[in-house]
């Protein structure tokens, strides 16, 4: 077995929560607070066997958006008019880490 932990743009978090009950899975969603992404996000524990591992990966990897944010500014020591044009950044609209589970419960 294997435990998911996404961290979601909040952007997308409804739509990846109905997709994952869509398609079967279960799902936990806590509010978290972080500097991961722009606009806020969540985390979503997933709890599947590990042959649906993949099967989970789909659900998330089309039901997420990867942006381009503008950011202004960049932290710096030296002082200029360069430093505060705005840059367009790549941002992901989630990150997902797996975690084996050597046990698992329902009470």
């Amino acid at each position: 077995m294997k435990l998911i932990i996404t961290i979601i743009s909040n952007k997308d978090i409804e739509k990846v929560l109905e997709a994952l009950s869509s398609a079967g899975f279960m799902a936990t969603k806590i509010s978290t607070t972080g500097q991961f992404l722009e606009g806020g996000h969540s985390c979503i524990f997933i709890g599947v066997e590990d042959s649906k591992t993949e099967a989970v990966f789909d659900v998330l990897g089309k039901n997420v958006t990867k942006r381009v944010i503008k950011q202004y500014g960049v932290k710096s020591t030296l002082s200029g008019t360069l430093l505060k044009q705005p840059v367009d950044v790549e941002e992901y609209g989630g990150v997902a880490f797996v975690i084996n589970v050597d046990d698992f419960r329902k009470f």
